[in-house]
């Protein structure tokens, strides 16, 4: 299926990556490692020996000449720079591959997310494309070289790995994830990200409200890393009382549960470097209250080193980037 008979959703739009990398402030993870039930290690992180990467190295072995002529591609590729919630990497699609090929590649899939992330985009992914058949992947350099990247791309789609080939950058890059059903609705997979988000918004006093609710939400390109000591939009969470912190850190354990230990390790990790709980904010926005009910769709969590934007109006595009300031 190519880009023009895939589902149409115009209100994607396209972003580089470089540009969200650079320039992008990092998503919502402050707090500290133990705080979230994860262990604090020294160098938290995928390698190369991590099973994601070891079945990158499978998968590539297993591509013939044809194969390798679509899929593979050099890391100086701008593709690898693109970042956008509807698009094709390249048309390697899955539903191309062997049935031995498909088992290495979801060994891939599941070692980069949780078991609860892996079921949950194979949901999404057959709701919002038909099927997981429809989804492209491109290989960036030889994984059996010291620097190379996989990327997962389709509709409401993009995902990472690359055996911490950028070091200092959780997720291998800039990821995006999505789901065509309401935003708000029971039906979407990931409405109940804004439930337990909203949950410290509902426990909020007056006067701290109106520090977190803002009117007009950025667009979905605005999601650049703010310059040392710009203000974070919103309310900072060092500000919170205890309680409302606690609940501000299950709404984070809710925002990192589809993906892999070994890239929330690296998340925490980045966020502690970057000054940890105290320096990140929650924002919400007025902007697209789809039942006019107060539950806000639209929220963005924020530190030095990291954002997470997310857009539930009027159906779910959300951007996570976290990556240590050079």
């Amino acid at each position: 299926m190519d880009r023009k008979s895939q589902p149409s959703c115009p209100d994607c739009e396209s972003l580089n990556r470089r540009e969200f990398v650079a320039k992008t402030t990092g998503t919502a993870v402050a707090v500290s490692a133990a705080s979230v039930g994860l262990s604090s290690v020294a160098s938290a992180a995928p390698s190369r020996k991590s099973a994601a990467e070891t079945a990158v190295r499978k998968l590539y072995d297993s591509l013939n000449d044809k194969q390798k002529k679509l899929a593979v591609l050099p890391l100086t590729d701008a593709r690898r720079k693109t970042i956008n919630p509807n698009w094709h990497i390249t048309k390697m699609r899955y539903g191309m591959l062997t049935g031995d090929q498909k088992e290495i590649c979801n060994a891939v899939l599941k070692g980069i997310t949780s078991e609860d992330g892996y079921d949950r985009f194979l949901k999404q992914m057959k709701h919002d494309a038909g099927s997981i058949n429809t989804y492209s992947f491109a290989l960036f350099g030889n994984p059996h070289e010291k620097e190379f990247e996989f990327e997962w791309t389709g509709r409401h789609l993009t995902l990472r790995a690359d055996g911490n080939t950028k070091k200092g950058v959780a997720f291998g890059g800039p990821i995006v994830y999505g789901h065509g059903a309401k935003g708000n609705s029971k039906k979407n997979l990931f409405s109940y990200q804004t439930m337990a988000v909203n949950k410290v918004f509902k426990m909020l006093d007056e006067k701290q409200r109106e520090k977190a609710l803002l009117k007009k939400a950025p667009s979905e390109g605005a999601v650049k890393l703010r310059k040392k000591g710009r203000r974070m939009p919103g309310i900072s969470v060092g500000d919170l009382s205890s309680d409302q912190q606690g609940r501000f850190e299950k709404s984070l354990r809710a925002v990192m549960k589809p993906y892999r230990k070994e890239d929330v390790d690296e998340v925490m990790e980045i966020v502690k470097a970057s000054g940890g709980l105290k320096k990140v904010s929650l924002a919400f926005y007025q902007t697209g209250d789809l039942n006019k009910d107060k539950v806000w769709d639209i929220w963005r969590i924020e530190g030095p080193s990291m954002v997470c934007h997310f857009r539930g109006a009027p159906h779910v595009h959300a951007y996570i980037n976290i990556a240590k300031r050079s």
